[in-house]
């Protein structure tokens, strides 16, 4: 199972996320399991608070494929493309952004590419994710 994990801060949240789930679904052809959605403040920067929500799938694709497709969707929905950002002590830089697609999981499988980290660096620094996680899982 491939699990992901949505996030809005900007603009009508609960939409967002709807639309999101709706593109994820129509480009990978299939039906996801979703969780509750979390308000959550938002971690590492001072920004609006979150709208989270995790969804779970199975899908025959490769991680950097669908990497590539949760980023067209991030634009398609008004995210900017971007690359990380860190300050001069290495942090990660985060902003405000209308919806946010981590994958989190992706089977068993570890992943350490310049693109992609799976498990998600930051899973279990984020005390929602668990709660959204163990909200779906089969």
């Amino acid at each position: 199972m491939i699990y992901l994990v949505l996030g809005s801060n900007l603009g009508d949240r609960e939409w967002n996320l709807e639309q999101a789930k709706a593109l994820l679904a129509e480009a990978l052809k299939v039906d996801m399991l979703c969780s509750q959605v979390l308000e959550t403040e938002a971690i590492g920067f001072d920004g609006s608070a979150f709208l989270n929500q995790a969804v779970c799938f199975d899908c025959a694709i490769e991680p950097e494929a669908l990497l590539d497709i949760c980023q067209d969707i991030e634009f398609r929905l008004g995210r900017p493309r971007h690359q990380p950002e860190y300050d001069a002590q290495g942090r990660r830089i985060f902003h405000d952004r209308t919806i946010d697609i981590d994958i989190v999981l992706f089977d068993d499988r570890q992943i350490h590419t310049d693109r992609l980290t799976i498990p998600h660096p930051q899973l279990w620094e984020r005390p929602y994710v668990k709660e959204l996680l163990n909200d779906i899982t089969i």
